[in-house]
């Protein structure tokens, strides 16, 4: 991938024609403010920080909502709840340079699969809709809860018509513990929460229209698990071609496939190299 190619696909995230759409690796840099522990963010750290430092049997820890619904059968829904509130809500983590950069630059809409609060803190500056993704509630068929933030009045529940387009989008589906906690975590909430996504039930109307021929970047997510694939597809439905590209330093067969039948190039590159294009260094970001 060339330096230019980068700052192509930059010059695309700032003009809103591409969307950044934020894995686990986009966490990078991120520590505990008093331990120095790194964010738990991706599937194989999110066990061991939930199993208190030990490896779960192999057939749990192939990915996160596996071992949570393990979790979940064993001690109960709450106990994960407490797990992922604990983690996200009251621990305090330094901010991942990839946030700083965001920062600088505000793009309109945001997808972010991580579970922690550093997208949110990044546009507390301003007002903006907050879609969370839920799942097994009873009274609704919808699969999100939409808020907006009204600044130092901090969030208010707000329905698909309140929805100003003029604000920024954050689209965080598996949930964050801000405004209330909410999380997608186990295979039960996966089920549910996919199973609305493909009959669009888990995305907000104004949004299925402004997606539209959108295209994304997706920035430290890897494409080796299921969960993952299925959320991706129905998320960016109604894309442009390419779909998008996709950063991964060192791709597996299995993702070069996928990647290749979703219309999306495979970019040899990491969140450095991406920060380094833009003249942004973590060291600026501290």
């Amino acid at each position: 991938m060339s330096e230019m190619t980068l700052k192509s696909l930059l010059a695309g995230v700032t003009s809103g024609k591409i969307v950044p759409y934020l894995g686990a690796g986009a966490l990078q840099g991120s520590v505990d403010k008093i331990h120095g522990q790194p964010i738990p963010a991706d599937s194989d750290s999110l066990i061991l920080a939930m199993n208190g430092g030990k490896p779960m049997a192999q057939r749990l820890m192939w990915e996160f909502p596996r071992a949570a619904m393990n979790v979940e059968l064993k001690r109960g829904r709450k106990a994960v709840h407490n797990f992922l509130e604990e983690t996200y809500g009251k621990r305090q983590w330094t901010r991942a340079p990839l946030h700083d950069w965001l920062a600088s630059i505000e793009p309109h809409y945001v997808i972010d699969t991580n579970r922690d609060t550093q997208l949110q803190d990044t546009y507390a500056d301003q007002p903006h809709t907050l879609i969370r993704g839920t799942a097994r509630i009873a009274g609704t068929n919808y699969r999100f809860v939409l808020n907006e933030y009204v600044g130092s009045g901090g969030y208010r529940e707000i329905t698909q018509e309140e929805v100003n387009p003029a604000l920024p989008i954050l689209f965080k589906p598996m949930g964050s513990p801000r405004p209330d906690a909410n999380y997608i975590a186990s295979d039960a909430d996966y089920v549910d929460y996919i199973t609305e996504l493909m009959g669009g039930f888990a995305i907000p109307d104004f949004l299925k229209e402004y997606r539209k021929e959108k295209q994304y970047l997706f920035i430290g997510l890897r494409f080796q698990r299921d969960t993952d694939r299925m959320v991706m597809a129905d998320i960016t439905y109604a894309a442009d071609e390419p779909k998008g590209w996709a950063l991964i330093s060192q791709p597996t067969d299995k993702e070069k496939r996928y990647c290749g039948r979703q219309g999306i190039e495979i970019i040899e590159a990491d969140v450095p190299d991406l920060l380094a294009a833009a003249g942004f260094s973590p060291a600026e970001a501290a």
